[in-house]
C-alpha cells in the first residue's frame, strides 16, 4: 500500500491494528444497507424516463456503502452491476449485494498472509471471462513477507463463496523489504493482467548497482504483464508482443519500468490510458499517464529521479516518461494514491476527469491528464477523507474511495 514517512506510518499501522480488532461483525450490514438505497433506487429505474425524470444532476457528494477492516480496493467483475468486492487488507474480500453486505466472506485468506503497514491482501481483478470461467486473481504478501499472484475459481454453486481448493500460485516474488510491495493487479484492454511491483523497498532504491527500478533483469520497480492462464508446465504465459521479449538480460514479464511504488494503477475504460499514481520517497509524489501504447516499454524514471526532482545527480534514465502531475510533501502530501479518469454518466460534474488522493492531504483531486502534462488540477467539492487508502471502480463504471479507517464510499451526483 502507499507508503507513509515515519510520521504517518505509526497512525498507519495503529488505525490498520484498531480496524482490524474493531472487525466487520457478522450478517448484513444495516449502516450500508440506509446508505446504498439510492442505488437500488436507481437500479430499478434505470432506463426508465418516467421515473428518472430530466432533473438537474445535484453537488457532488460521498454516500457510505459500510464499514469494512482496513478496506484498499473496490472491484467488480464485468457485467455484474449488483455487486462490488471490498478487499481487506487482513485478507477478506467482502461482497456488498444489492447494498447488503453478505453475511459470508468471498474469500479468507487470513491464515495465509502477514497484515500490516504495506503489507497484507492488497489486491484482486477479475478474469475478462470470469461470468464462465469463475477465475479471479489476487495480491498478497504471504507469512514470509513475500509477493504471491494467486488464481482462485468462485464456486460453481454459490458464486458469492470462493473455492480455496482452487488455489494455484500464478507467480511468486522474494521481497527484500517489508515495504513497496506494490499491490494492484488489473486486466486491460488487451485482456492481459497487469501486476504492479515496487521497487524492493528501504530508501533510494539500494539494490544492486543501480537499483531495481532501472534493471530489466529484475521484476521489482515494474509493471508486468502476462496471461494469467496455465501454459503447459508453466505457471503463465508472457505474451509474445511484450517489449522486452528476447532481450538478454532482460525478464520478458516486464511491461513498464522506473517506478519507485506504483500502488495503484488504472486503464481508462474508455480509451484504455494507462494511468500510475507512484508514491514518492522524501519531496514528491507522482502521477504517471500515458496511452498503453506509449507505455509499452516506458521507464518512469525512478531512482535516477524523484518525479521531475534529480535523485541522483550523476545517474540517467534516458528517455524517461516525466509525471503529469508532482505533489510536493511541503503542500501536504506523502503517499499518493492513484484514481480512475470517471466515465460514469451520473457524475457530470467529473466526467473524463481524473480522481486521485493522497494519504496525509486527504483530499480527492481532479484532473485532466494528457501526454505531456495535466491540468485544471484541483481539490474536488467534496469532504475529506481521513487516510485514504485506495479508490476503486464498479462494473458500471461507478468510483468508489477507500479510507485506512474502515469507511468505503461512492461518488455520486444524485
Amino acid at each position: 500500500m502507499p507508503i507513509a514517512p515515519p510520521r504517518t506510518l505509526a497512525l498507519l499501522v495503529l488505525l490498520a491494528t484498531m480496524t482490524a480488532a474493531a472487525g466487520c461483525g457478522g450478517g448484513d450490514d444495516p449502516e450500508a444497507a440506509r446508505s446504498e438505497t439510492a442505488v437500488i433506487e436507481e437500479e430499478r429505474s434505470e432506463g426508465n424516463p418516467a421515473a428518472t425524470g430530466a432533473q438537474a444532476p445535484g453537488p457532488l457528494r460521498l454516500v457510505k456503502v459500510g464499514e469494512f477492516a482496513s478496506p484498499l480496493y473496490v472491484t467488480a467483475p464485468r457485467g455484474d452491476r449488483r455487486r462490488i468486492f471490498v478487499v481487506e487488507q487482513g485478507g477478506r474480500i467482502r461482497i456488498v449485494r444489492g447494498g447488503r453486505r453478505v453475511r459470508r466472506p468471498f474469500l479468507d485468506v487470513s491464515a495465509e498472509i502477514v497484515s500490516g503497514g504495506e503489507q497484507g491482501l492488497l489486491g484482486l481483478a477479475f478474469a475478462p471471462d470470469y461470468a464462465r470461467s469463475r477465475r479471479f486473481y489476487v495480491n498478497f504478501t504471504n507469512r514470509s513477507g513475500d509477493t504471491r499472484i494467486v488464481e482462485y475459481r468462485a464456486l460453481r454453486s454459490n458464486p458469492d463463496v470462493a473455492d480455496p481448493q482452487s488455489a494455484r500460485v500464478v507467480l511468486a516474488q522474494d521481497q527484500p523489504e517489508a515495504n513497496h510491495n506494490g499491490g494492484q493487479l488489473a486486466f486491460g484492454p488487451d485482456r492481459m493482467l497487469y501486476i504492479g511491483l515496487g521497487d524492493g523497498g528501504g530508501g533510494n532504491d539500494q539494490h544492486g548497482e543501480r537499483g531495481n527500478g532501472q534493471d530489466l533483469g529484475s521484476l521489482l520497480g515494474k509493471i508486468l504483464r502476462i496471461d494469467p492462464r496455465r501454459s503447459g508446465a508453466g505457471a503463465y504465459r508472457v505474451p509474445r508482443d511484450n517489449p522486452f521479449v528476447g532481450r538478454s538480460g532482460a525478464r520478458p514479464e516486464v511491461f513498464a519500468y522506473g517506478l519507485r511504488n506504483p500502488w495503484r494503477f488504472s486503464f481508462d475504460r474508455a480509451t484504455g490510458d494507462l494511468v500510475i499514481g507512484d508514491v514518492g520517497q522524501d519531496e514528491v509524489e507522482e502521477i504517471d499517464f500515458a496511452t498503453l501504447r506509449r507505455a509499452r516499454g516506458a521507464n518512469f524514471g525512478w531512482r535516477p529521479f524523484e518525479g521531475v526532482r534529480p535523485n541522483f545527480e550523476d545517474e540517467e534514465a534516458p528517455g524517461h516518461l516525466a509525471p503529469v502531475l508532482n505533489k510536493k510533501h511541503d503542500d501536504g502530501f506523502c503517499s499518493i494514491t492513484g484514481g480512475y479518469v470517471v466515465r460514469d454518466p451520473a457524475l457530470p460534474a467529473l466526467r473524463n476527469q481524473y480522481v486521485y488522493g493522497d494519504f496525509c492531504d486527504g483530499r480527492i483531486r481532479a484532473a485532466r491528464l494528457r501526454a505531456h502534462g495535466a491540468s485544471d488540477d484541483r481539490a474536488a467539492k467534496l469532504p475529506k477523507v481521513g487516510a485514504i487508502s485506495s479508490f476503486g471502480e464498479d462494473a458500471r463504471g461507478r468510483v468508489y474511495v477507500t479510507s485506512l479507517d474502515g469507511s468505503v464510499y461512492r461518488l455520486t451526483q444524485e
